[in-house]
C-alpha cells in the first residue's frame, strides 16, 4: 500500500471504528476527482469519517445541513450590496472548500440540490456574470437517510449520475461496537494528526494514472455496463423485465477510474476483475433505474449487478 494512503487511513481509524468501505470510497473519490453519495441511518460515523480525512490532510472542510427552507445561495454564496460604496461584493458560500459534506441532501428541494451540479461537474461556481473556481482537491460527500422519507425529495437522475459511487453504510459488528463504547467510556479517541496535504493528493492522482489495465479487462468493464442496457445480448434476458433505464456512459468512466484507484490504494500496479467486482455495485447502483415490477418483487439494483457479474465471464 502507498505510504501516504497508509498514513491517512491510520489517522482516520483513530476515531472511526470499522466502516472500511466508507473510508476506501472517500479515498477513491479524492484521488479520482469524484464525489461520493452515502446512504445509512444516523450515527454511523459518516460525518466523523470525512472530518477526520480533512484533518489528516490539513484541508478545508465544511458541512451543510440540507433542510426544506434552504436556498441555492446558502450553498454557493451571494452578492451583497454595500450602501456606502454603492457596489456589490460577493460572499462565498460553504461550497468554496476542499471537502463539502451535504448532510441529508434529500431534505432540500431539487433547485437546491441542483445548486451543486455545476460545482460538482465543472469545479466552478457562477454568480451573476462572474465565475469562480474552487480549490483542488474538491470532493462532495452527500448523505441520505433511508428511513425517514416523509418530507424528503428524491435526487434528480442528472445529479445522481454526478456521484462516482453510492456507498451503503451499515451498522458496526458486535466487536466493533464493543470497541466503540470502550473507547468512549475508557480511553477516549485519539487526536487526528496532519500526515499529508493537498499537494500529496494531487501527486497521488498522477500516480494512479500509472496503474496498468489490460485491454481485455477494459472490455469486460464495458460489457458489464452495456449489459444494463441490453441484457439480452449477454444472455441475461430475465433481468430486462425489471430495468427501466440502463446506466449512462459516465458509469463506464467512473468504473474505470474507481477500479484504478481501488487497485492503487490496495498496493497494486494493475487492475484485476476482482478489483472491478469490489467497486462495481457502488458505481452502478444509483445509476440503474428499475421499474415498479422490480420494486414489487423486492429486486434491487445490487441484485441486477450481481446477476450480470455472475453471467459475464471475467478475462
Amino acid at each position: 500500500m502507498n505510504k501516504t494512503i497508509q498514513r491517512i487511513k491510520t489517522e482516520i481509524k483513530k476515531i472511526v471504528v470499522g466502516q472500511d468501505e466508507l473510508i476506501d470510497s472517500l479515498l477513491i473519490g479524492l484521488i479520482s476527482n469524484g464525489h461520493i453519495l452515502v446512504e445509512g441511518v444516523p450515527g454511523l460515523a459518516k460525518t466523523t469519517a470525512i472530518n477526520a480525512l480533512s484533518k489528516s490532510l490539513g484541508i478545508d472542510f465544511k458541512r451543510v445541513q440540507f433542510t426544506p427552507d434552504l436556498l441555492p445561495s446558502d450553498i454557493t454564496g451571494t452578492e451583497i450590496y454595500n450602501i456606502k460604496t454603492g457596489e456589490f461584493s460577493f460572499k462565498k458560500g460553504p461550497a468554496f472548500t476542499n471537502l463539502l459534506l451535504a448532510d441529508e441532501i434529500n431534505r432540500a428541494p431539487s433547485k437546491v440540490q441542483s445548486a451543486l451540479l455545476e460545482v460538482m461537474q465543472e469545479r466552478q461556481i457562477t454568480i451573476g456574470d462572474e465565475t469562480f473556481k474552487v480549490d483542488e482537491p474538491f470532493l462532495v460527500m452527500a448523505t441520505q437517510n433511508p428511513i425517514e422519507q416523509e418530507g424528503a425529495y428524491s435526487l434528480p437522475e442528472a445529479q445522481l449520475d454526478r456521484f462516482m459511487m453510492k456507498v451503503l453504510v451499515d451498522y458496526n459488528t458486535f466487536d466493533e461496537e464493543l470497541e466503540i463504547i470502550e473507547r468512549v467510556a475508557l480511553k477516549g479517541f485519539e487526536e487526528v494528526q496532519k500526515v499529508a496535504d493537498s499537494k500529496d493528493i494531487l501527486k497521488l492522482r498522477e500516480e494512479v494514472k500509472k496503474v496498468h489495465i489490460d485491454e481485455e479487462v477494459k472490455k469486460y468493464m464495458v460489457k458489464i455496463v452495456h449489459a444494463t442496457r441490453e441484457p439480452e445480448l449477454y444472455e441475461i434476458p430475465d433481468i430486462s423485465q425489471y430495468i427501466e433505464f440502463g446506466v449512462s456512459p459516465r458509469a463506464s468512466i467512473d468504473l474505470l477510474k474507481s477500479s484504478l484507484a481501488y487497485a492503487f490504494i490496495n498496493g497494486k500496479d494493475y487492475v484485476t476483475p476482482l478489483d472491478i467486482a469490489n467497486v462495481v455495485k457502488g458505481v452502478l447502483r444509483h445509476r440503474l433505474t428499475l421499474n415498479y415490477k422490480a420494486k414489487a418483487n423486492g429486486i434491487t439494483p445490487d441484485n441486477i449487478v450481481e446477476k450480470i457479474i455472475e453471467t459475464i465471464k471475467a478475462p
